[in-house]
C-alpha cells in the first residue's frame, strides 16, 4: 500500500508519503488526534480522501470495486461488535454477511487460540469480559483476512503480558500466511518488540 503526501482528510488531517511493504508487520504511531484510525479507514476505503491518492499493488484505489477491495484490505475496527449468541454463531454471522461458506468449529477454535483464548465455540458471548470479547472479534476478522489486515488498537483492552503474546502470535501467523499488517498501537514497548516498520503520523510535515 502506498499513499502520497497529498493525502488529506477534511482539511485538518494531512499525511506524509507512506509506503507499507508487502509482508511487513508495520505499526502506525503518533500523538492522540493525529488521525491514525482515520488513516486505516482511508486505506480500507471506508471514507474518501479529500484530496489524495491511495495505491494498492500500484493501482489507484478508485479503480477497484470497493466491496471486493475491502475483503482484500480488511479493517479490524477498534469498536467491538458481537451479536447475541455463541462465539461460533458470531463467526457464522460475519461469514454469512460476506456470503462465504461457514467456518468449521475446529477451525474457529484455531483462531481463538491464536488470540490466546481457550474457550469452546459454544461459549455465550455475553459471558465474556471486555478483553475476551475484543479477542473473539479479532479472531473472527483474522479468519477472514486474505491480503492486508488493518488493526486498530487490537490489544487496547489487554494486560501487557497477554498483549505481547497476542501480537507475537499475530506476527507469526501473518508471516506464515503472507499477510501484510498495519497496526495502530500506543505502546512503545510493543512497537519495539514487533515492528518491521514504524510509521509516525501527526508530526510537522
Amino acid at each position: 500500500i502506498h499513499t502520497t503526501s497529498r493525502l488529506h482528510f477534511q482539511d485538518f488531517l494531512h499525511y506524509p508519503d507512506i509506503r507499507v511493504k508487502a509482508g511487513n508487520f508495520a505499526f502506525l504511531t503518533g500523538r492522540s488526534g493525529a488521525g491514525k484510525s482515520t488513516y486505516l479507514r482511508l486505506l480500507n476505503g471506508s471514507i474518501p480522501a479529500d484530496p489524495g491518492c491511495i495505491f494498492y499493488r500500484g493501482i489507484p484505489l478508485e479503480e477497484y470495486q470497493i466491496l471486493p477491495y475491502r475483503k482484500q484490505v480488511l479493517l479490524v475496527p477498534q469498536g467491538v461488535y458481537l451479536a447475541p449468541g455463541t462465539i461460533l454463531e458470531n463467526f457464522h454471522f460475519y461469514y454469512d454477511a460476506r456470503r462465504q461458506p461457514r467456518l468449521e468449529a475446529a477451525r474457529a477454535e484455531d483462531f481463538l487460540r491464536l488470540c490466546c483464548l481457550d474457550f469452546p465455540v459454544d461459549t455465550p458471548c455475553d459471558s465474556l469480559s471486555g478483553g475476551e470479547r475484543q479477542r473473539v472479534f479479532l479472531a473472527i476478522f483474522l479468519s477472514l483476512a486474505t491480503d492486508v489486515v488493518l488493526l486498530d488498537e487490537p490489544t487496547a483492552a489487554l494486560d501487557e503480558a497477554t498483549a505481547q503474546q497476542v501480537l507475537s502470535n499475530l506476527k507469526d501467523y501473518c508471516s506464515a500466511q503472507g499477510l501484510t499488517a498495519l497496526c495502530v498501537c500506543h505502546s512503545p514497548k510493543l512497537v519495539e518488540l514487533f515492528a518491521d516498520q514504524v510509521i509516525v503520523v501527526g508530526e510537522e510535515l
